[in-house]
């Protein structure tokens, strides 16, 4: 039988999600866009609130939650509906964090794990996404080639959350060059590593508030132990998988944001004696961007679920929805500026933070993770 009732926990930590959004997130979103900048007391209350190290287990310091693509699904969900720029930049910690947990060597978890159940924010972040028009997870241009006892990293890295900020850096690399998910490595690498070059902040389309940033790998030496999971590595399509997941959790957070802006104004807004919801145009362009939204979310679901229970099917269900959330969330984001017409162009409507936000989910891969 399928159930879609959340378990207690999971209802206790999207209410969390969805509170924080509404008193925290929605209220500064606007300022953060124009400003280019979150403050610093926002991430500081997401951190206290346990978004990322919740799940740490105990003997690292953690609280030992139970850790579920599903219930992270349910919360980037509400966080993306608050904003999309701050809740990767809340969650951005998780993208170190995570593949620590499920793959990383004792030693590396040892080490590493502590440092994120301390008081004050951690900024620390993953770097996937090249800068080139045929990037593909399974054939990074990024190469790890074995010298002596380590490796030498060589390639260029974008869209890198809180990439110049950051403390510790989880870089995604082929081994040798060659492709396929299996020949992809993590590896550990700290601020100031000899090698490691951080560019200039990267200036988007969207994302505005989120400081996102290039970095250059040149003849970066990273020694043998900071290889994620040592020589045994990690299953990097999984980790995709809950990426994937994440995303397409989000691009139904910001795609909701939209539908439901856009349903109240049509509401409110009288033309010609009556409100402009009662247009039959205008109705069912509001049922589609509902059932779209609902399609994403579902999608977003399912795959999370078969993550959870690691069913073989949970790789591709996770590319699935993912590829129809990056499309959903522009439809129904444009949607939402038409809805408004020539308000919908004007910045004090959020609609157009939402279309910009939207438009770059299919380039956002592996820049947050459940």
């Amino acid at each position: 039988m399928v159930a879609f009732m959340p378990s207690d926990d999971q209802k206790m930590i999207q209410d969390m999600a969805r509170d924080f959004a509404v008193n925290e997130i929605r209220p500064k979103a606007h300022d953060c866009d124009e400003n280019d900048a979150i403050p610093e007391s926002v991430l500081q209350a997401g951190w206290d609130l346990g978004m990322v190290n919740a799940v740490i287990p105990a003997p690292y310091g953690g609280s030992g939650m139970e850790r579920s693509a599903v219930t992270g699904a349910l919360m980037c969900e509400e966080l993306a509906w608050g904003d999309l720029s701050i809740a990767k930049a809340l969650l951005a910690p998780a993208l170190f964090a995570y593949p620590v947990m499920e793959f990383g060597t004792e030693k590396q978890k040892q080490k590493y794990l502590p440092r994120f159940c301390e008081q004050k924010f951690l900024r620390a972040t993953g770097a996937v996404v090249e800068p080139a028009f045929d990037f593909d997870l399974s054939a990074l241009k990024t190469r790890a080639e074995k010298k002596g006892a380590g490796y030498v990293l060589n390639g260029h890295k974008c869209l890198v959350p809180l990439g110049l900020s950051s403390e510790l850096y989880m870089v995604w690399a082929a081994l040798d060059g060659k492709p396929g998910y299996e020949n992809v490595a993590g590896f550990i690498v700290e601020k100031g590593a000899a090698g490691l070059k951080l560019l200039e902040r990267e200036k988007n389309m969207g994302l505005k508030a989120l400081e996102t940033a290039e970095l250059k790998l040149e003849n970066l030496e990273v020694p043998a132990e900071n290889r994620l999971g040592g020589d045994q590595g990690c299953d990097f399509g999984r980790i995709a998988s809950f990426s994937r997941v994440a995303l397409a959790a989000m691009a139904a957070g910001v795609g909701r944001a939209s539908m439901e802006y856009a349903r109240q104004y049509a509401k409110d807004r009288v033309a010609f004696g009556e409100p402009i919801a009662h247009r039959q145009a205008i109705a069912f362009m509001l049922a589609e961007m509902a059932w779209e939204i609902d399609a994403s979310r579902l999608m977003a679901w399912e795959a999370a679920w078969e993550l959870d229970v690691k069913k073989p099917e949970a790789f591709k269900e996770a590319f699935l929805a993912k590829l129809y959330a990056d499309q959903a969330v522009v439809f129904v984001t444009d949607c939402g500026v038409q809805i408004l017409g020539g308000h919908g162009y004007i910045r004090e409507h959020p609609v157009e933070l939402w279309l910009r936000n939207g438009r770059g989910f299919a380039t956002f891969e592996g820049t947050v993770i459940v």
